[in-house]
């Protein structure tokens, strides 16, 4: 199936489901969606697992994450669109999650995030709910999702952030500087 003709949730502004419409819509409108993701963390939490997202993603393609994560599908919890999203981007599965983050994020206006022309005037607007996971792995990129990924320590995350030369997906951006706020 083609990304933008899957359909997925859409809420309103305060976080509530209204209805369903297909990827491309929702970003080409800028319609309340909401996202749910895993910062997936060893066991001993010294350590996040660190990716670069794929060349060909339909939005903020070949950016760095330190979220396996995605769009919260019709009829699915935040918590069940985390765990499939684990399961299918890194290939983690049967680890319980911890809420950390339920935010609402815009990413304002402009030509479209990580150079995605799909994104409307308005920008992206998605309701964020970010977990957190322990596992050491074993770690299976899915390669649709993910280009390649490596652990990292928190101040190599921070670093990470910081560095210009290598662009962070601005969604996950939220969750990381709220995970090293919360986890120095």
């Amino acid at each position: 199936m083609d990304a933008g003709t899957e359909l997925i949730a859409v809420f309103d502004e305060a976080g509530t489901v209204v209805g369903a419409a297909p990827r491309a819509e929702v970003y080409a409108r800028s319609l309340w969606h909401a996202s749910a993701g895993v910062i997936l963390r060893s066991t001993d939490g010294r350590r996040v697992y660190v990716h670069r997202r794929a060349d060909d993603k339909l939005v903020m393609a070949g950016l760095w994450d330190c979220v396996a994560g995605g769009v919260v599908d019709p009829g699915e919890t935040p918590l069940e669109t985390a765990t499939r999203e684990l399961a299918e981007e890194l290939g983690v599965s049967r680890v319980a999650l911890r809420l950390l983050l339920a935010t609402a994020w815009e990413s304002g206006p402009g030509p479209g995030v990580g150079g995605t022309a799909l994104i409307g005037e308005a920008g992206l607007r998605c309701h964020l709910f970010g977990y957190e996971a322990f596992s050491d792995g074993p770690v299976r990129h899915q390669p649709s999702e993910v280009a390649e990924g490596r652990w990292m320590t928190h101040a190599g995350l921070a670093a990470l952030l910081a560095d210009p030369a290598r662009p962070f997906a601005p969604d996950s951006r939220v969750l990381a500087e709220h995970f090293l706020a919360t986890h120095p």
